[in-house]
């Protein structure tokens, strides 16, 4: 099936199955596997244009909703630390938008700046898995365990309990925190999850049973509002492909929404470490094969 938007060809089967594998793993780590289909779409399909961030988001509008329902009908939605997630994430979005249009077009510019975001992210998350933090923390095995219940929300801090701990953070530190995400998330076109939950986990020490929800819905709403601002922004540069590539972005989304929902339901099931290293090492070989030829 050919593709105009993307200028690209590709079996009608190919992108829902990528797409479901992907995202049934990285949903247990509350990832949308928005960001591994970006290097899929780009070394694999050849579709470099701008259009590729905006068709990106997409997939995570048709992906995310029944995974964040799951989240919260076994009650592990921490609603005021999404509430902060978007708030923050949301501007950065637009920025980033912007930015990816007008000064990061063309794809020899884009592939080592991907690079440079997936290593990072990569780095992050096997620094904390060498440092055993996952392995300290108890797996639940009791399904009223994993229900989140908020203790305090206030414009400074907010704290919530979970399996018996409480957690806290501090609201101006993840607001501004997620802006920042928010930017390099609207010129990636991943919404923004894939770069703060390993913050969460590395800095703030919540666990992964309780952010996944809260970064699975900061990247719906951020990716909703980076759809529109694409499509917005389209008719000042037709010169290029900015808009989304809808039917492509439908097909990957399709293929997400089972995998998001599946992995949201298995993750109590999972152990995290597992997860994370596979993750990881996804992260690092997709950012070294980005970044390697700028020494060459």
């Amino acid at each position: 099936m050919y593709f105009e938007t993307a200028g690209i060809e590709v079996a009608l089967w190919i992108p829902p199955a990528v797409a479901f594998v992907i995202s049934f793993f990285a949903s247990m780590a509350g990832l949308s596997g928005a960001f591994l289909l970006l290097p899929f779409q780009m070394s694999v399909l050849g579709f470099v244009s701008p259009s590729v961030s905006a068709t990106n988001q997409l997939f995570n509008i048709v992906a995310i909703p029944l995974g964040v329902w799951r989240f919260v009908k076994e009650g592990r939605m921490v609603w005021p630390l999404t509430l902060v997630v978007v708030a923050g994430t949301l501007p950065g979005v637009l920025v980033g938008a912007i930015v990816r249009v007008r000064w990061l077009p063309d794809s020899n510019h884009f592939k080592p700046f991907a690079g440079a975001v997936l290593l990072y992210i990569g780095l992050r998350m096997t620094r904390d898995l060498l440092k055993g933090r996952s392995s300290k923390k108890s797996h639940p095995t009791d399904s009223k365990d994993f229900r989140t219940e908020v203790i305090h929300a206030g414009v400074r801090k907010m704290a919530y309990s979970f399996n018996g701990k409480t957690y806290s953070f501090s609201v101006p530190g993840i607001s501004l925190m997620s802006f920042g995400v928010g930017i390099i998330g609207g010129i990636y076109g991943i919404g923004g999850g894939a770069i703060i939950a390993p913050f969460f986990v590395a800095f703030y020490g919540l666990p992964v049973y309780t952010i996944a929800g809260a970064t699975l819905m900061g990247t719906f709403v951020t990716s909703m509002t980076g759809v529109l601002f694409y499509q917005g922004l389209a008719p000042f540069y037709p010169h290029l492909h900015v808009a989304p590539d809808w039917g492509l972005g439908i097909l990957f989304g399709l293929g997400g929404l089972g995998g998001i929902y599946l992995g949201a339901r298995c993750q109590r099931h999972v152990p995290e470490k597992p997860l994370k290293w596979m993750l990881c090492l996804v992260l690092l070989f997709t950012s070294m094969k980005y970044l390697f030829p700028l020494f060459l």
